[in-house]
């Protein structure tokens, strides 16, 4: 249970993309702490006019920076001035760039890894945060204090939403249906899904998305024959109603820090097939909460898609077994309970 902080202030601060799965979460997380009421929080992050916007209507104060290069030394200046004059307890800090531009200083510096980041842009760092245990393993391989690590997982966004028309995209209604979301980058292995696809007759895939290898692999759907079968969905505000769609969620990656997408199909109640990456393998009890691959083998991924889109019994347990896990170990009031009792501790220990 979350102890009431009270007058506890937290500083939250990410440099992030204008689109992304880890800026997204931080928009859930930063509105989901607000509304505990047991911290003043602010965030600082890079100017993005949607992004402030959610921020605000979620109660949130917030300010945006350039977060610029080494050129940027006015800018860099105004947001250190700033964060002083918030006058932190603790600040949280996000990724690479914000993490190397948020100084030491008369507050605790806690540094949040959602992926296996070069580590010296985080050792000026008083704590650290791993969304997963692998990362949490390898922060403490990395030199990082054991007792000063820390492991807390993300949650899925759970606004209920309502499932879009089967035939959307000039979908046929008739034939199976698999998802696939994420950054179009050769970590996500969308290529290796391609390849599977091509050896599973009739299935639809959508791939919601955007990133540098969308030409390749729009070209490797036109080789593999896949062009009538395959939607280029672009970056989608709406994955989660889009799991709601699909009948089956494909995570194909090569590398993965958590795989916040796997517990968004969880609570979605979409069944999961995931290549055996870092993340999805730590959290995928195979065969119970989903189903896990080899990673870059279309084979065996293609021979899963298989077995599941004809047996839809397996997909309904799947999906039940994986939303009661979801429910009692990542949901989103059980993860917020988790970061307040760790800022009260800190707290404490300070």
């Amino acid at each position: 249970m979350a102890v009431n902080t009270g007058s506890l202030r937290v500083a939250q601060t990410l440099a992030g993309a204008s689109q992304g799965g880890a800026e997204n979460f931080f928009s859930r997380l930063a509105k989901g702490l607000q509304g505990t009421g047991a911290i003043t929080q602010k965030a600082f992050i890079r100017g993005h006019e949607h992004r402030l916007q959610s921020l605000r209507s979620g109660g949130v104060a917030v300010e945006g920076f350039r977060f610029g290069g080494p050129l940027n030394q006015v800018d860099h200046f105004r947001f250190r001035r700033a964060l002083r004059t918030f006058q932190p307890d603790i600040v949280l800090s996000w990724m690479n760039r914000a993490s190397k531009l948020t100084p030491k200083g008369d507050y605790t510096l806690v540094s949040r890894l959602g992926h296996y980041y070069n580590l010296k842009y985080y050792r000026h760092c008083d704590y650290w945060l791993g969304i997963s245990r692998g990362i949490c393993d390898y922060l403490v391989r990395g030199g990082m204090p054991a007792n000063r690590v820390f492991h807390i997982p993300n949650f899925a966004d759970e606004a209920e939403v309502e499932p879009l028309p089967r035939d959307s995209f000039d979908t046929p209604v008739d034939r199976p249906l698999l998802l696939a979301a994420g950054r179009l980058h050769i970590n996500k292995g969308f290529d290796t899904l391609l390849q599977a696809l091509s050896k599973v007759p009739d299935a639809v895939l959508w791939l919601a998305g955007a990133g540098p290898e969308e030409g390749a692999l729009k070209e490797l759907c036109s080789e593999l024959g896949l062009s009538e079968r395959v939607r280029f969905l672009g970056w989608r505000a709406d994955v989660t109603a889009l799991m709601r769609t699909a009948d089956i969620f494909i995570c194909p990656s090569r590398h993965e820090g958590l795989g916040s997408v796997i517990m968004e199909s969880w609570a979605h109640g979409c069944p999961v097939i995931a290549t055996d990456s870092q993340g999805p393998g730590e959290l995928i009890e195979s065969g119970v909460t989903g189903i896990v691959t080899p990673v870059d083998q279309p084979g065996p991924l293609a021979e899963a898609i298989s077995s599941l889109v004809t047996d839809e019994v397996a997909r309904n347990q799947l999906a039940a077994t994986a939303q009661s896990h979801y429910r009692k170990h990542f949901s989103r009031s059980v993860v917020l309970d988790q970061y307040i009792d760790l800022f009260d501790q800190l707290k404490r220990t300070t």
